[in-house]
């Protein structure tokens, strides 16, 4: 089974850099931290104790490239949505290309000319900050012999990146599956996990 899987990038860890184009006046684009890898034991487990094995976030990076940002539709919305479908109508910008640095999957996110996109351009001219939130779909397995921590497994899909202003609180089906949720009690993340499997269940039908 495949749950919704959202994880906050807080303003300070992103490194959300903004500039406009030099080639197009008035078009901004933004530079920042996008996702990071993780080794279960070793480095990388992300504040909602989920580790991301960089050989999946690595396959994830090239079927996006190739599905999403070649064709020029690699959008990404304002806020956070509880949909693993992308709402064009609410995007704020595009991707454009990804890279790496080290563990860290960098990415340059072109701002549209939308309500939302024009919201974010003005928010981040005036020196304020704002996150970054990955959508994907996936299962995760608790690992024993680390307290609260998960692995992502290779059935991983990723969906996009959205810009937000905070970690998410929309729903307490996605309470085990976003930033905001503190891992460091284990009896209280498996009681998560378990009640957020039972919730995707009955969404589902399953």
């Amino acid at each position: 089974m495949k749950d919704l899987l959202i994880e906050y990038i807080s303003p300070s860890s992103a490194k959300m850099k903004l500039y406009e184009s030099t080639e197009r006046p008035g078009v901004y684009f933004v530079e920042c931290i996008l996702q990071r890898a993780g080794i279960p034991g070793v480095r990388g487990k992300n504040q909602n104790g989920r580790y991301y094995p960089k050989h999946i976030l690595l396959r994830e990076q090239k079927k996006y490239i190739e599905t999403y940002i070649k064709e020029h539709r690699a959008y990404g919305e304002l806020d956070h949505p509880e949909s693993s479908v992308v709402n064009v109508k609410n995007a704020c910008h595009t991707v454009e290309e990804l890279w790496w640095d080290g563990d860290d999957m960098w990415g340059r996110l072109e701002l549209l000319d939308t309500p939302s996109g024009n919201i974010v351009r003005n928010i981040l001219k005036a020196g304020k900050t704002l996150g970054i939130s990955s959508r994907g779909l996936g299962s995760v397995k608790p690992i024993d012999d680390e307290e609260g921590a998960v692995v992502v497994q290779d059935d991983y899909e990723l969906i996009c990146f959205d810009i937000v202003s905070n970690p998410s609180t929309q729903g307490a089906f996605l309470r085990a599956m976003n930033e905001s949720f503190d891992p460091r009690n284990m009896q209280q993340s498996k009681k998560y996990y378990y009640v957020n499997k039972i919730i995707n269940d009955i969404l589902k039908g399953e």
